[in-house]
C-alpha cells in the first residue's frame, strides 16, 4: 500500500467555521498573537490567555468536519495516510483520520507549565489556579511562538517516507512547518491545494497546483487518487 503524507494548515479548518490563526493585521480573534500565543504573553497575563483558549475550545465544539476532512479520511481505505497538521482542532480525527500528527499542539489537551511531558485531556475550561500533580499551573497544550516543535522530527521522517505529498490550505510561510516539504524524496508527486497558491511549478519538481478551496479541491484529488489505486 502506497504512503501518502498530507500537510494541512488553517485553510482546511476555515471552511468549518474556525477563524484562521491570524489575519493580515497580525491579530487572532482581535488579539495580538504575541499576547495569546507566547510564553511571555502567558507570564504577563495568564488569565487572559487561559480565557482565550477556553473560548476557542467552546467554538470548536460548535463546528463539524467539512468535505476536505471527510475526503482525507476516505483516502485511508486505499492508502497508508499520515496527516501532519498545523491546526490545533480535532476535525481530522472527528472525520475519521486515524493517524494525525499535531505540530502545534491540541486544543483539547492541557499540560503542566512546569513539565511539558505531563499532558492531560481537556474538554472544559482551564482556570487560574488549576494545578498539575506537581503543583504547576496547567496551560493549553499549544506550541507557542518561541517554543520548540517536539513532533517536528517525527513529521519529517513521515514526509521522507511518503510516495506522495499533499499540501492543503497553508501559505507555506510558517516555519519550521513549511520546511517539511523539503524532506520529500526527489521525484515524489506533490499536490498543492489552495485558492490563492503562493507557489509555482518552478518551486518543486513534479508539482501539481489545484487553485481551489480545501472543501472543493480535496474531494476531487482524493477521487482521482482512489481511481488510480483501484
Amino acid at each position: 500500500m502506497k504512503k501518502i503524507c498530507v500537510l494541512t494548515g488553517a485553510g482546511v479548518s476555515a471552511e468549518s467555521g474556525i477563524n484562521t490563526f491570524r489575519d493580515d493585521g497580525g491579530l487572532w480573534e482581535g488579539h495580538d498573537v504575541m499576547e495569546v500565543a507566547s510564553p511571555q504573553g502567558f507570564a504577563k497575563n495568564p488569565a487572559l490567555v487561559l480565557d482565550f483558549y477556553n473560548q476557542r475550545r467552546k467554538q470548536l465544539k460548535k463546528v463539524t468536519p467539512n468535505h476536505a476532512h471527510l475526503a482525507l479520511a476516505e483516502l485511508e481505505e486505499y492508502y497508508d495516510v499520515t496527516i501532519i497538521t498545523q491546526n490545533v482542532d480535532d476535525l481530522h480525527e472527528r472525520a475519521g483520520s486515524s493517524y494525525v500528527i499535531h505540530l502545534h499542539g491540541e486544543l483539547l489537551k492541557m499540560r503542566s507549565s512546569g513539565n511539558e511531558r505531563s499532558i492531560l485531556n481537556c474538554e472544559g475550561d482551564i482556570a487560574l489556579g488549576d494545578l498539575c500533580e506537581q503543583g504547576y499551573q496547567l496551560r493549553p497544550h499549544i506550541v507557542w511562538f518561541g517554543e520548540a516543535v517536539p513532533l517536528l522530527e517525527k513529521a519529517a521522517a513521515e514526509t521522507q517516507s511518503a510516495d506522495c505529498v499533499i499540501i492543503i490550505g497553508t501559505s507555506m510561510q510558517v516555519y519550521p512547518a513549511a520546511s517539511l516539504v523539503d524532506y520529500a524524496l526527489e521525484g515524489v508527486p506533490i499536490y498543492f491545494i489552495d485558492p490563492k497558491p503562493k507557489v509555482s511549478k518552478h518551486d518543486f519538481d513534479n508539482l501539481t497546483i489545484i487553485p481551489k478551496t480545501a472543501a472543493k479541491g480535496v474531494p476531487v484529488l482524493v477521487s482521482d487518487l482512489i481511481t488510480k489505486a483501484q
